[in-house]
């Protein structure tokens, strides 16, 4: 007894508070049956991906098939009635149901029989994947308008007596009938793609590269239980929409060098006209190599202003404009001299070449601008902001982009920032910290370190020693090789890993880092499971560029309550070939852990929130019991 009122004791005013919403014992009692019942549920699918890189197309298969997963339990359910064919045709209706129904209609296949067929099975994989979570949560899925009809499919039995038969046959029939097929196919899609993954992990770079990011932000932004941990090119991007100088002319520069100049001006409304004028007046004309001339010049300015301005970067090494001759058109690298490939500096200062003259000036306070009022950008970079993160602990498994800096011997690297020494969590946690206040206040020194967590030498987000300069206006490619932190050549080490998942306050025995950021040349017979299979690096190549490195188009990883399974992608053939052929991505996977066990919500994270709501239920209803606290009537 003394426990029991030590415990209601610790509670305080929280137990007052909570018979707010639970007034009287009966309210109490169903609200713990509830939550036991829940700790007795499966945990949710959850779904992690790296490395998107503005692939909208093949980025939204993976989303759509649930990296397989829709495939499998469509397979485990109907093939031996209907053969592996119209299985694929059936996901195909899953993952584009509007495309596939017009293609139906083209073929002359959309029947009453196809329809009925279509809605039954439907019905059925949503009523198999709906047992791992409770009927409240199912209802929160379904589109308003449809919700009734919805609720009634779903809880359609196979062994139902004679009435309930023909109540659930009634209601196909006029599904039918009425016209409204497409609407609840299309809505039962929705659903059962929702409850195929409960919970989506991006593990950083939406950005960059690829065509849509922006589109692909749009398709994102829909999913209900998301989360994001930031990778270097998000930090670019956050930062140049918070308005650094350095971070913008990265971006600009970035992005016409892969063709995206739509992605700015449509996209984001972010006008290319002053850059083409700026170019014209200093260059002759705008073309492309003149506009990445301009571009160069304005962002080794401005990379060179930032690293002046702050020492304690430890980057002087990358002052590389003081180490030209540009009367002879050459640089002093640290292994000799190099010819640069243009002659053209028109806007240098020979005695003070990182200083801007009045229209470079001007065109940064433009571009400054441009980016900040930026009402479509900053919805987008709001939404990476609000969930997301430096890094991520999730039901014992460790997240983040880029890497932990490390030294050579294998220990956390310290690095001072501020005056103050951080390593490890410390400084994961410090660049946190630093995102969000850029993203606040805007302040210089803020917006500053946003350029150097996108390339700094012990930034978590980089790991590498950036060679912009170099793989600008060099064309010996020698000398663009990037050096490596420490971290990479140790990530099959055990020991190290270990160490890691303890500094975060994870189990080294049980849990596992999920990385992304550096593309695993899978085609050399690089595997993606290091250390054991303790980290799994999932940046396979989605991003076109990569996969003749790669050769394949990605990794993604399903972990679920039976294990977690990696999967490594091909080349995703387009919406057409997927519409007209059912044609899947081609994944191999490898199951790289199985537990014991099934896993409940009981042995994750909500499940220890849950388990603490309990206990303080079962105080309050304690309370109303002693007549402590008074129910309501």
């Amino acid at each position: 007894m003394a426990e029991k009122i030590a415990t209601r004791a610790a509670y305080g005013n929280a137990l007052v508070e909570l018979a707010e919403k639970y007034p009287d014992e009966a309210a109490v009692c169903s609200e713990i049956i509830n939550l036991r019942a829940i700790l007795a549920l499966p945990m949710g699918t959850e779904h992690f991906i790296s490395d998107l890189h503005g692939e909208y197309a093949a980025v939204r298969h993976i989303l759509n098939n649930c990296s397989g997963v829709i495939l499998e339990k469509v397979l485990r359910l109907f093939e031996a009635e209907i053969g592996e064919e119209r299985c694929r045709s059936l996901c195909t209706l899953i993952y584009y149901p509007h495309e596939k129904l017009s293609a139906m209609r083209e073929a002359g296949e959309y029947t009453h029989d196809r329809l009925k067929s279509a809605l039954t099975m439907l019905r059925t994989l949503a009523e198999t994947l709906s047992s791992k979570y409770t009927r409240s949560y199912v209802r929160k899925q379904m589109p308003p308008k449809w919700s009734f009809v919805l609720d009634e499919l779903l809880h359609m039995q196979r062994d139902e007596y004679s009435n309930q038969v023909r109540y659930h046959d009634a209601i196909l029939e006029s599904i039918i009938s009425t016209g409204a097929a497409d609407d609840v196919i299309t809505a039962l899609s929705d659903i059962i793609k929702r409850l195929a993954v409960d919970k989506l992990h991006i593990v950083g770079d939406i950005f960059d590269r690829g065509p849509e990011p922006a589109r692909l932000l749009d398709a994102l932004m829909e999913h209900p239980n998301i989360d994001i941990q930031w990778g270097n090119h998000d930090i670019l991007w956050l930062g140049a929409a918070s308005g650094s100088p350095a971070c913008i002319f990265t971006v600009l520069r970035i992005s016409l060098d892969y063709g995206n100049a739509n992605l700015l001006e449509r996209r984001y409304g972010i006008s290319l006209q002053p850059l083409y004028d700026f170019t014209r007046k200093y260059y002759g004309e705008a073309t492309k190599k003149n506009v990445s001339i301009a571009l160069n010049t304005i962002g080794f300015k401005l990379e060179g202003r930032v690293i002046l301005r702050h020492p304690g970067y430890g980057m002087n090494s990358r002052l590389m404009l003081n180490r030209c001759d540009f009367e002879n058109n050459t640089v002093i690298l640290d292994d000799g001299v190099y010819p640069l490939n243009t002659d053209k500096w028109p806007t240098i200062d020979r005695n003070d070449p990182y200083s801007l003259n009045d229209d470079e000036f001007d065109l940064v306070n433009e571009y400054i601008n441009l980016f900040r009022d930026s009402q479509s950008l900053h919805r987008h970079m709001d939404f990476i902001y609000r969930v997301g993160s430096t890094y991520l602990c999730c039901n014992g498994n460790l997240l983040y982009h880029g890497c932990i800096p490390m030294t050579e011997d294998g220990e956390f690297a310290r690095v001072r920032h501020g005056g103050v020494w951080y390593s490890g969590k410390s400084l994961m946690d410090y660049s946190d910290m630093v995102v969000k206040n850029a993203w606040a206040k805007h302040d210089e020194s803020a917006l500053d370190m946003m350029w150097y967590l996108w390339c700094g030498n012990d930034s978590p987000f980089s790991g590498r020693v950036f060679h912009t300069f170099e793989r600008g206006v060099v064309d010996d490619e020698s000398t663009w090789a990037e050096p490596k932190n420490p971290y990479f050549s140790f990530w099959e080490d055990e020991k190290v890993v270990g160490m890691i998942l303890s500094e975060f306050g994870l189990d080294p025995e049980n849990g596992h880092i999920i990385n992304g950021h550096t593309p695993v040349k899978a085609k050399k017979g690089e595997s993606p499971v290091k250390a054991g299979g303790k980290l799994f690096i999932i940046d396979g190549g989605f991003c076109e560029a990569y996969q003749k490195t790669t050769g394949i188009a990605g990794y993604t990883l399903v972990f679920n309550s039976h294990g977690l399974k990696i999967k490594a992608h091909k080349p995703f053939e387009g919406v057409a070939a997927a519409i007209d052929d059912n044609a899947d991505i081609e994944s191999e996977a490898v199951q790289v852990e199985r537990f014991e066990r099934r896993r409940y919500i009981d042995d994750c994270d909500s499940g220890v929130q849950l388990r603490r709501r309990i206990q303080a239920l079962e105080s309050l209803l304690a309370a109303y019991r002693s007549g402590e606290i008074q129910e309501k009537e």
